[in-house]
């Protein structure tokens, strides 16, 4: 029997480098799992819309899918939109079996590419110890979701740098801007920027004029299709398509 389809549902942007990554990121997935079926959607902006793709599929004979939010936090679109759009479709398409699998973060493998990408702009391990780091996010008007990047910020603290703020591109506080001149007024005389995002678009660019307009010394690309982001999608789907207590094996 084939195993379930996974679906990767992102956001959507007018930008076309949004679109452009995701379409890289999963064709990584494919990659590392070969013989999976991956499809791509967008909840707006970008073609094809989730309805239409779980359309596709169950005329296609599809017995299962695995809906994957590419979403780092558990905010608005994982709890409201994406949950009524499968419900609809639910609705819609009973013979298609659709199980939403969890957000991505947090998870190790996130701040690992946070490093790779930090790594790739330029910071070497031996510049850690002095080195101010701005976790900056896209923003979330939902607490759960604030108090998450609170909490990673917290964690890559202990990792080795002099200090960690969080910085938000909308719908919180401090911007980006601010986080870097916030660091500076502290003493740090080094300071790195990291995007905590997926894919290039309006709130990334906001997140480097940010960084640009208040002197940081370093701005790591978006977190993009990066091989530690495919495994975690990987792992998502995993978790979601397995019962709890059974194994893939079983």
């Amino acid at each position: 029997m084939a195993p379930p389809v996974l679906l990767v549902i992102a956001h959507g942007s007018r930008d076309p480098r949004h679109a452009a990554t995701v379409h890289a990121l999963t064709g990584r997935v494919r990659a590392q799992r070969p013989g999976l079926r991956v499809e791509t959607a967008f909840l707006e902006f970008n073609a094809p819309s989730v309805p239409r793709v779980l359309e596709r599929l169950a005329a296609e004979g599809a017995a299962e899918v695995v809906a994957l939010p590419l979403l780092l936090t558990r905010a608005f679109h994982a709890k409201t939109d994406i949950p009524s759009v499968l419900r609809e479709a639910r609705a819609r398409l009973p013979r298609l079996h659709i199980r939403q699998a969890d957000v991505l973060g947090p998870s190790p493998l996130l701040n690992a590419t946070l490093g790779r990408r930090l790594r790739e702009a330029g910071v070497r391990p031996g510049d850690i110890p002095r080195t101010g780091l701005v976790l900056a996010s896209a923003g979330s008007s939902d607490p759960e979701a604030i108090a998450v990047i609170a909490e990673i910020a917290r964690e890559l603290r202990h990792t080795g740098w002099c200090a960690v703020r969080p910085a938000f591109a909308s719908a919180s506080l401090p911007r980006t801007e601010d986080a870097v001149r916030a660091l500076r007024a502290d003493g740090v005389r080094r300071v790195a920027v990291a995007p905590y995002v997926i894919a290039p678009g309006r709130l990334p660019d906001r997140i480097a004029a940010g960084a640009e307009a208040a002197g940081a010394d370093v701005l790591a690309d978006v977190l993009g299709p990066a091989p530690e982001l495919a495994r975690l999608l990987l792992d998502r789907y995993d978790e979601a398509r397995v019962p709890v207590g059974a194994s893939l094996s079983a």
